[in-house]
């Protein structure tokens, strides 16, 4: 029965609707699953996301820069930024070329901490281990479509 089990409804209005649903459930089920392996290194998802996007760019970015690249573009890009910064995960300084703007970049601290759950990056797959990679592409390609 997958979703309607899960989530105790019987009955959706159409496939349409089914599937919204279900793109919501697993999502935040996913999501939920990422933020317990986080949570022993004291870091959430959406910070994670900004550090790897830092270590990825390999030069500083504004927090107008961070946030076009997030998976989540309904943070408080600004927010999550301050709090990396007193764990002392990112470094911020003006902008050589716009003194209203400050650049962000990762720390050797968050370098490292990366470098620590880079090593969980197998425990993340396994949480999508009953789909075969040709079966993870397919619904790549259908979740893109989707937002087309």
């Amino acid at each position: 029965m997958g979703i309607e089990k899960d989530i105790q409804q019987q009955h959706f209005r159409n496939e349409y609707q089914k599937a919204s649903v279900n793109i919501i459930y697993s999502a935040n089920w996913l999501n939920e699953k990422i933020k317990t392996m986080l949570d022993p290194d004291d870091i959430t998802p959406q910070q994670y996301n900004i550090l790897r996007i830092l270590r990825g760019c390999q030069q500083p970015l504004s927090t107008l820069q961070i946030r076009s690249r997030m998976l989540d573009k309904m943070s408080d890009t600004s927010r999550i930024v301050e709090r990396l910064l007193k764990k002392g995960l990112v470094e911020k300084k003006v902008c050589s070329a716009d003194k209203r703007l400050v650049d962000v970049s990762i720390s050797k601290k968050g370098l490292s901490l990366l470098d620590k759950l880079d090593k969980k990056n197998a425990e993340i797959d396994q949480l999508i281990q009953n789909l075969s990679e040709t079966e993870a592409a397919t619904l790549n390609k259908l979740l893109d479509k989707m937002r087309e």
